[in-house]
């Protein structure tokens, strides 16, 4: 396979592993439907261990995809064959090691590339309000199954599950057990099995403790905080730590990062979400790679003057790069920077790369390297087309209005 697999992946680890030991002398693309009952299309590596000194560090590409003798009569699929001219053409092309238009050589690292994986900062704004604090009721999965029990046994399920339980398991029982059906109605109104799985969960009383505690922790929140909106996640998340501490109660980070994530959500306009905090001192700001400078505005009582963050990245706003191996590193000789300043930063300057998830992996493409456009029709065609056409409608117009006559 010439592309297929990702960095890092089966594929192309062996590509990389074949060209970084130089083993590789040459690829040849030989024409389509060559074979019986098969399109795709067939390359032939070229491998040896006994690179000649002239070919090191190099690969040959040989395009022979339009080397080819057509066949009489097609079989199966293989409408061509290679004649004794062909096989002459193509050995003599891989001998010569010569440029040609069918024949092109690149250093091995051509083919190589890193992934880089670009973060960008989560960015949210949040607010007590009594219907986020609603979505904390079902915390624990299989929400529409929970609210049609709840629907049916209340509050009970939160503080007296032992009162309901057995109706609750009798209700369960009722709607039958199968693996395979998933948890939605089926048609008519009759809701389909519940799997096991789930039915162990929904039994468990300490999902329905843990998600009406989560419920009653907010409201308190939203009884000391209000109901105003943080277009500041940083201050708001300070502000909840800080009602939570005068209130006694203590959260596993578990339940808090929920009670949070409930009731916020992403905003372009609000300041990045601060994941560490590092004193001065303890670390360098490098923006690139995810240290930042503290802004003096972070809101968190601390000055900016010295101290280093890392912000919380965007799931939803992660992206990745393939950045040549081969790409001009400038005066820092850093292939990666001198790309991610280039094409990343001028449209989004918050961005940093996540050096640690970067892989390297190798790709051959014949399309991209042996690519010829179709040349683009001189503005005397077109004209000549245009013209013609015209013509040819007032000859049409000319005999409508005869023949309505």
């Amino acid at each position: 396979s010439l592309f297929t697999g990702d960095a890092g992946q089966g594929e192309s680890n062996i590509r990389r592993w074949i060209i970084e030991n130089d083993w590789l002398e040459a690829i040849v693309a030989l024409p389509l439907n060559l074979f019986y009952n098969t399109g795709i299309a067939t390359y032939v590596w070229v491998l040896s261990n006994r690179k000649p000194a002239h070919r090191k560090g190099q690969v040959q590409l040989i395009d022979a995809s339009q080397w080819f003798k057509p066949l009489r009569k097609n079989l199966g699929k293989k409408n061509c064959e290679l004649s004794p001219e062909d096989i002459e053409r193509i050995s003599r092309s891989f001998l010569d090691f010569q440029e040609t238009p069918e024949s092109k050589i690149f250093p091995n690292a051509a083919f190589g590339y890193w992934k880089v994986t670009v973060e960008r900062p989560l960015r949210l704004h949040s607010q007590l309000t009594l219907k986020a604090i609603e979505t904390l009721r079902f915390t624990s999965g299989d929400e529409d199954i929970r609210a049609t029990l709840y629907e049916e046994f209340g509050d009970d399920l939160f503080t007296r599950f032992a009162k309901v339980s057995t109706a609750l398991e009798q209700r369960l029982a009722e709607w039958g057990s199968d693996e395979d059906e998933d948890d939605d109605e089926a048609e008519g109104g009759t809701r389909k099995g519940v799997p096991e799985k789930k039915r162990k969960k929904l039994l468990d009383p300490k999902t329905w403790e843990r998600d009406g505690r989560l419920v009653e922790v907010a409201t308190k929140l939203r009884a000391a905080l209000g109901e105003a909106l943080f277009e500041d996640h940083n201050l708001f998340r300070d502000r909840v730590e800080a009602a939570l501490k005068r209130a006694g109660i203590k959260l596993a980070a578990a339940d808090r990062k929920q009670i949070l994530k409930a009731v916020s959500w992403r905003d372009e306009s609000a300041p990045p979400v601060i994941a560490k905090v590092h004193k001065p001192g303890k670390a360098k700001p490098d923006p690139l790679h995810g240290p930042f400078p503290l802004p003096s505005t972070a809101g968190r009582g601390i000055g900016g003057e010295g101290f280093v963050v890392e912000y919380e990245p965007d799931a939803d706003l992660r992206d990745t790069e393939q950045v040549p191996l081969l790409e001009d590193g400038g005066p820092e000789n850093d292939g990666i920077l001198a790309f991610i300043r280039r094409e990343v930063l001028p449209y989004t300057p918050d961005a940093w790369i996540k050096a640690e998830a970067t892989r390297i992996g190798y790709e051959v493409s014949f399309t991209r390297h042996f690519y010829q456009p179709q040349p683009l029709r001189t503005l005397e065609e077109i004209s000549a087309d245009i013209l013609a056409i015209e013509k040819e409608a007032e000859g049409l117009l000319d005999g409508l209005l005869k023949g309505s006559h």
